[in-house]
């Protein structure tokens, strides 16, 4: 039995928290323009996935690129989270910000440019495993 899949959330990747609470007070800060006047957008970027989401704009797609960063958001929510990431807030709402990340997060994914960020290998024990050694160990005392 696979131990489930436990989702990768964009909004607990360096700095994306603080940008969505900015996006959060003042809506105009999630639209695109706001990169040209918020430098700490793209940084954000540039330290999370190694460029920027001008650079991912302007990066070639490989032949049979399927345009996933150009579907409604809903759907690149269901198509993120097929992939592994949660996109969304506390509350299962998108991201104000995915706008800002979701081209590098999708050329990061598929290998064509940039890169995840390091997530360290999940070590915690199998709950179900782990309860069922201990059924066992107290099976043998009986």
């Amino acid at each position: 039995m696979d131990r489930p899949t436990v989702l990768r959330r964009l909004i607990d990747l360096p700095g994306v928290a603080d940008l969505e609470y900015r996006a959060l007070l003042k809506r105009e800060f999630a639209e695109p323009e706001a990169r040209a006047e918020h430098p700490e957008i793209d940084a954000c970027s540039q330290k999370n996935f190694g460029f920027t989401a001008d650079q991912a704009e302007a990066h070639p797609r490989p032949a049979g690129w399927d345009g996933v960063e150009r579907l409604p958001v809903a759907a690149q929510v269901a198509a993120f989270e097929a992939e592994g990431w949660d996109v969304t807030d506390d509350k299962r709402r998108p991201l104000r910000t995915l706008a800002h990340f979701n081209q590098q997060l999708w050329l990061a994914l598929r290998g064509v440019a940039g890169s995840l960020p390091f997530q360290p290998e999940d070590n915690r024990p199998d709950p179900w495993g782990a309860s069922l050694a201990a059924e066992a160990k107290r099976f043998r005392k009986r």
